[in-house]
Parts: structure tokens; sequence; C-alpha cells
């Protein structure tokens, strides 16, 4: 394996909460009341929608798709979420520092450091907005490919946050079998103080509509038994995403560089 590479989940399509609009001559990003499912690829700077988008909008109340079902492609909830302060170079999309808080892996002049984290608000080379809590969700919709995801990229707190939670639960309810487990995304809006009371838009993760929690994880145990006797080896399949992700310094790819420029630095 080639080092210094991270080996990242397949991406099919990309999953995201707005769009970018064109005003005064500048592309913005523009926050929606609806998921968008797009291929990776733009035709003159629009993303193509992804045919998944057109299938489960057609059931969607309104045409407004505000519900996704997904599964999880590792038990593991930190493999299949993954999230960190991160600084990223505003020329290029590259990140250039990466922490949790505690400890930051830093790119200098004399190659990677680590380095004390304080966090983006206490951070004197982050300050001024530079830092920010960056989330890579990769989930699975449909069958079509069993090991291809599609890609959620935030940096709001309230999405990082409540998905984080939800994973980590549900993983300790289900004895460990996420990945067997049906879910489903499902955007949730609310108001706080620093929004000035106008609705912002969040990402939570649920069991299926009109499914209990105890029907869920029976579901997950009669799924996992399935899987193994046709020799799925899902211990082998987080210990190897463990492993790609672990493969670099940093989780990044060239073709993730103009969806972060155009979605987090405008």
């Amino acid at each position: 394996m080639i080092k210094g590479l991270a080996i990242t989940p397949p991406v099919l399509g990309r999953i995201s909460i707005g769009r970018v609009v064109e005003k005064n001559g500048q592309r913005l990003p523009q926050k929606d009341n609806q998921f968008t499912i797009t291929t990776q690829i733009q035709e003159q700077g629009e993303w193509i929608l992804h045919p998944k988008d057109e299938e489960l909008r057609e059931s969607a109340p309104n045409n407004k798709l505000r519900t996704i079902p997904v599964r999880m492609l590792f038990n593991d909830a930190d493999l299949n979420l993954r999230a960190e302060y991160t600084m990223f170079d505003r020329t290029n999309g590259r990140p250039v520092c990466v922490g949790d808080g505690e400890s930051c892996r830093r790119l200098t002049e004399s190659g990677v450091q680590s380095l004390p984290c304080p966090g983006p608000t206490l951070c004197e080379f982050g300050k001024g907005g530079l830092c920010k809590p960056y989330g890579r969700l990769n989930v699975r919709i449909g069958d079509d490919d069993e090991l291809g995801t599609f890609i959620f990229r935030t940096t709001g707190y309230n999405s990082i946050r409540t998905l984080a939670a939800r994973l980590r639960y549900y993983q300790a309810v289900s004895g460990n079998r996420l990945a067997f487990m049906s879910l489903e995304l499902r955007l949730r809006g609310k108001s706080t103080t620093q929004s000035h009371r106008t609705p912002i838009y969040y990402v939570d993760l649920t069991v299926r509509e009109g499914q209990s929690v105890q029907e869920a994880l029976q579901e997950a145990q009669d799924n996992e038994q399935t899987s193994q006797q046709a020799g799925y080896d899902q211990a082998a399949l987080d210990e190897a995403g463990k492993r790609g992700f672990e493969n670099a310094e940093f989780e990044y790819s060239e073709e993730d560089t103009p969806a972060v420029l155009e979605e987090f630095y405008p």
C-alpha cells in the first residue's frame, strides 16, 4: 500500500443540505431545507443530480427530500463519521492543521508536527474563523454497491454532535451491529439566539420511519446472521477501513479540493 495516501471508502455521490448560488458575481453557499443527492460531476458550475435523488424525491411529501434511507458501512461509529477541528489552506483546499481539542497534526516548513490543540476559539494559529469543525459521514444508499458510499460533509456543530451521538448509541445498543441496522438520515430544524431565531437545519440519524428500535435491532441480528452465513466478514472490513484512514497524516483527496473551497471558503 502506498504510504501517505489515505484509503477512504469509495464515493458514489454527495449529500448536501444546501447549494451554491451566484450572487453579484460571487459563488456563495446557501442553506436549504431539504437534502440534495448529487454525483461527483459538475456541469457549468452545478453539481449533476444523482439518480437516487429523483428516485427518493418521487415518494417524498411535496417532493421535498427530508429523509434518506441509509445503512452504515462499518460497525465502528468513528469510521463512519470522522470529525476534527480543521484549518484548510484557502488557496488550494488542503488541510494544514487537524486537531481534536487536545493535540493536533500541523503542516509546517519542517514537515508535519504534533502540537497541543486548544480548539478553534483559543488557537492563535486558527483564529478568525480559519479553523472549523469538519465532519465527513459516509453512508450506503440502496443495494446497488454494498461497498460504495455517499458522503455528507459539514462544518456544522449541530450535525456533527447529533450524528456522533446517534452512531455511538446505535453501535452500543445493537451490540456492535451498526452496519446491519436499517437507518435514515433526517433533516431537522431549530432556532437559537445565535441564529437570531431564524431556522437552522442539521442532520440527524434515526431508525426507519414506522420501525421501532427493538424491530431495527432484531432486523440487524437477522442481517448479521445472513451475512455471516454468506461469508461476509464485517470485522475484517472494519479493520481494513481503520488501516486505510491511518495510512496518511491527513484524510485528504485532490478531488475534495473544489468541494471544500466552494462549500466552506467561498
